[in-house]
């Protein structure tokens, strides 16, 4: 997996949304240049987490879909003599 990397406006938003946090819950302030290093490091050292159960959420929505395809496909399967 390559560097998460966002968008110039995705890093401004985040980065916005981590000065909110901690003015409205720790009660402090936060520069911008402190909290894009802050968006920086836990892309770095978390990043990969998130990354990782976002692949194991799709598989599991991809595995329930083609469950209801197989079911689906048994459905339209008609008797024969033929046992497999």
């Amino acid at each position: 997996m390559s560097q998460i990397a966002f968008s110039k406006d995705e890093k401004e938003i985040i980065v916005r949304k981590i000065q909110l946090y901690f003015s409205e819950e720790l009660k402090q302030k936060i520069g911008q240049f402190d909290a894009e290093f802050l968006l920086d490091f836990f892309s770095q050292e978390v990043g990969a987490y998130f990354y990782n159960r976002g692949l194991y959420d799709a598989q599991a929505a991809l595995n329930a879909k083609l469950d209801d395809i197989q079911d689906a496909i048994y459905q339209l399967e008609q008797h024969t003599d033929f046992k497999r």
